[in-house]
């Protein structure tokens, strides 16, 4: 599955099965905020990306709501996981959560639910 905004980030694909992905990446110079430190839309477009992939894994699908919390800073040169599972599925609805790691930290989590267009379970 190609994602143009997920190249642009230098994001990739770990790992991809029904209801759970896992994306990666580096946290480069362009990815910075005033700080010297990864950028919370960097952050977030990663836990986003994998949340997208793991709840589309199972047909179609659309965010209803999102939620991220930030626990820690990254630097650049951090290698940075977002680790996306289902934690709950129904014929019209889906919830995930998404933990970004990085050093075997907790860096944030984020938690989505999206609307499934073909409310299949």
């Amino acid at each position: 599955m190609k994602d143009p905004f997920m190249e642009t980030l230098g994001l990739s694909v770990r790992h991809l099965a029904p209801g759970e992905a896992v994306v990666v990446g580096v946290v480069r110079q362009e990815h910075l905020n005033l700080h010297g430190t990864a950028h919370g839309g960097f952050l977030y477009a990663l836990a986003d990306s994998a949340f997208a992939l793991a709840s589309n894994s199972r047909g179609p699908a659309v965010a209803l709501s999102c939620r991220m919390d930030y626990f820690r800073p990254l630097f650049p040169g951090a290698q940075v996981e977002a680790r996306a599972k289902e934690v709950n599925l129904s014929r019209r609805t889906a919830t995930y959560q998404v933990e970004v790691v990085a050093e075997g930290k907790a860096i944030a989590l984020f938690t989505g639910t999206v609307f499934r267009l073909g409310g299949e379970a």
